[in-house]
């Protein structure tokens, strides 16, 4: 397929057609309403289901129903959106039900401003919602990036039967890039036996989420985390960017890591021995690159557009916390080039 320009919301929207979506329930929010817009005319040319919620609350709890039913079925929001719909994200995680979210990030907190942040990663990354949990949280740096995470999600969600986040800043979904849909799916997929599909004869699914007793429950609990090691095994994510003689590392993720990209470029004139390693995947967080480079880095500058919240997931993955600085815009505030640029300077001095 031909590229195209596409804005980043509208191209995700597509994306999830292209990976047979077939059920959207959302509610309008800045940055990201041109989901459901563009969803609201495609899906159903498509033959799908498009609903505008009286609310996130009343929105989720429908992709909660869907997704009991065996459908692929997506929502999208932004910050102050997500934490309206984090019970029912609890209660779709709990249930072990596949599902898809796309939170295109704004500043906050509260309702903050509709500028682009990254301030929801605890949020999405240490579970939002009550109970022991977690959700896999894609992190993509371009449209096309969106485009490939949002079709992968939709296999990710099936497979193990776990809400996928695609967590991107809003630059991400405001952005026009050409990009591509070739979705291919997964090996190993398979029919959902388990859904709910009113089946009058024969034994009867059952989706459920309360859980009475202490033992009953914490045996469910355990076997979550039977399908989290699996999940953290099979699907950490990242990429290295100029790593293979660097002795400083950039951690980045999203619109920052454009910036750290460009920003490595002119340290690198100067002779600096600097690259960057970028998440892809923020849950389960790339563990492996850290193991793989991490004797040589000297220092890990995590660079974030929040106050540092995945400083402790970059300190605990390098397993020492003063390798570990940090330097981060917020408020909806971009860093740029010249002060990145600046920051690494400032670390590694005249160490090149």
């Amino acid at each position: 397929m031909a590229k195209v320009l596409m804005k980043g919301n509208e191209a995700v929207g597509k994306a999830a057609i292209e990976a047979g979506c077939r059920y959207f329930f959302g509610y309008p929010i800045t940055p990201q309403s041109e989901v459901p817009e563009y969803l609201s005319n495609a899906l159903p040319e498509a033959g799908g289901v498009f609903v505008q919620a009286e609310s996130e609350v009343a929105a989720i709890n429908m992709v909660y129903g869907a997704a009991a039913a065996g459908a692929r079925v997506l929502t999208s929001s932004s910050s102050p959106g997500l934490a309206l719909k984090q019970e029912g994200i609890g209660y779709i995680s709990n249930a072990s039900l596949p599902a898809v979210i796309i939170n295109m990030m704004r500043g906050g907190p509260g309702l903050g401003t509709i500028q682009p942040g990254q301030a929801d990663y605890n949020q999405s990354v240490k579970g939002g919602s009550n109970g022991d949990y977690h959700d896999v949280v894609l992190a993509p740096a371009s449209v096309q990036e969106a485009v490939d995470m949002v079709m992968d999600a939709f296999d990710i969600a099936d497979l193990y039967r776990i809400p996928v986040i695609v967590l991107a800043d809003g630059l991400i979904g405001q952005m026009m890039e050409p990009v591509e849909f070739n979705y291919v799916p997964r090996a190993g997929l398979t029919e959902k036996t388990w859904a709910l599909r009113g089946n009058r004869t024969g034994e009867r699914n059952n989706c459920k989420n309360l859980v009475i007793d202490p033992d009953d429950c914490e045996a469910w609990n355990l076997d979550h985390f039977k399908t989290y090691a699996e999940v953290e095994a099979n699907e950490q994510a990242w990429e290295e960017y100029l790593l293979d003689d660097a002795e400083y590392a950039f951690v980045a993720y999203g619109t920052a890591s454009r910036v750290v990209r460009t920003a490595i470029g002119y340290l690198r004139a100067e002779g600096y021995k600097v690259g960057m390693l970028r998440p892809k995947t923020l849950w389960p967080f790339p563990q492996k690159a850290f193991d793989k480079v991490n004797d040589r880095i000297k220092k890990y500058l995590d660079v974030e557009m929040s106050m540092g919240q995945m400083v402790p997931d970059v300190a605990y993955a390098c397993n020492d916390k003063n390798k570990v600085v940090f330097h981060g815009r917020t408020g909806g505030n971009v860093p740029t080039v010249d002060e990145i640029v600046a920051f690494g300077k400032e670390i590694m001095g005249g160490d090149k």
